[in-house]
């Protein structure tokens, strides 16, 4: 599949949305992956993200080839996402289709990300408050974190940092679909979609 490809593939984001729980003793854990996508973003672009409590998140703006983009991180806990992401959509009035949102996914090897669209919610508490509140249509960036091997572990997993290992292999992840994070914009979402996608899951020590 080439980079004119597009059937069938999401639009270009207008806004990425990365779910996490505020709060510093939260920062580092597996559940705050999706925080860890907009930051590396921020970075890059050379922007902070301000605090808007009108929006119930921290927000940042990006002017890019003449179009508005969003980085937004709510500032509700997890289980309760779907009232920033809410706020936010309603207030610029985006669409859900219009919306990638970044999450951590138990059910992919560490440092694999993929994008998905559309589909349930897996367990994932943030995404299920958003979709009871705004469906289901929007990208996902799924970023893998592993599974602790038992659903009573799930909680305690995803509530602690990651080893340095596994931290780092997220961490490339993450750069990694920040590289092709100028073909979403562009409108070459499939391309994208077949880079990460398709991609094996790393090695330790890789």
């Amino acid at each position: 599949m080439g980079r004119g490809s597009e059937a069938s593939s999401p639009p270009p984001p207008q806004a990425v949305i990365g779910l996490g729980n505020p709060g510093a003793e939260y920062d580092q854990t597996r559940h705050n992956a999706g925080f860890w996508w907009v930051d590396t973003l921020a970075d890059r672009a050379g922007i902070r993200l301000r605090p808007d409590a009108r929006l119930k998140g921290e927000l940042g703006r990006l002017e890019i080839a003449g179009t508005t983009l969003w980085l937004f991180k709510p500032s509700t806990f997890m289980n309760h996402s779907g009232q920033a992401v809410e706020a936010f959509a309603s207030y610029y009035r985006l669409e859900p289709a219009s919306l990638l949102i970044a999450h951590d996914e138990l059910d992919l090897p560490v440092g694999t990300v993929r994008i998905k669209q559309g589909g349930g919610h897996g367990g994932h508490n943030g995404l299920r408050d958003i979709m009871a509140r705004l469906g289901g249509d929007f990208t996902r960036l799924r970023i893998g974190i592993g599974h602790p091997g038992h659903r009573d572990q799930v909680v305690s997993y995803v509530l602690h940092p990651p080893g340095r290992e596994e931290r780092r292999q997220i961490d490339e992840a993450l750069m990694s679909a920040a590289a092709v994070f100028p073909d979403m914009l562009a409108g070459r979402m499939a391309w994208a979609m077949q880079t990460l996608n398709t991609a094996r899951p790393p090695t330790p020590n890789s």
